[in-house]
């Protein structure tokens, strides 16, 4: 009975008091999803419009998308695979915001970009680490971490 007690203790600290789609966590999925809408229109246009002047930048575009409008529903549905499969796409976002934020700067023209200017025609969702979404993209996984990190699922009933 004591072994029992402990567990249901334990389960209860680790256990969110707050569900991870409340308060702050629905701010964070409504950023995540305006972002996947905007990343998206941007990649599509991009892509139809303009393909053959910057196929790397425009892919890398259609691919932050992707990554968003996963994010937001691993974010928004509840559970542990879920939860896992958040922290694989935000973790993705935010390696992808600093690696292409980077390239961006330094060498452009490895991206197909003719300037760094994130306002620019070629500019995709991650240059100049989000520069054309004001840093968004550069924050928003940062401050994901930080809600998935406070908002872990409770773990598993053991069988005991």
């Amino acid at each position: 009975m004591a072994m029992h007690a402990q567990n249901t203790i334990a389960a209860k600290q680790v256990t969110p008091k707050v569900p991870r789609v409340s308060g702050v966590g629905r701010l964070l999925i409504v950023v995540y999803g305006i972002l996947a809408l905007a990343a998206t229109g941007r990649s599509v246009f991009q892509i139809i419009d303009r393909f053959r002047e910057a196929p790397i930048a425009f892919t890398l575009s259609a691919v932050a998308a992707v990554v968003y409008i996963v994010a937001t529903v691993a974010l928004a549905v509840p559970g542990v695979a879920w939860y896992r499969v958040a922290w694989v796409t935000i973790s993705f976002e935010l390696a992808g915001v600093l690696i292409v934020g980077t390239v961006s700067l330094l060498a452009p023209a490895v991206l197909g970009l003719t300037s760094i200017d994130p306002f620019g025609r070629q500019a995709t969702v991650w240059s100049v680490y989000g520069m054309g979404y004001l840093l968004v993209p550069l924050v928003l996984p940062v401050l994901g971490m930080l809600w998935l990190v406070r908002h872990r699922p409770a773990p598993a009933a053991s069988a005991a």
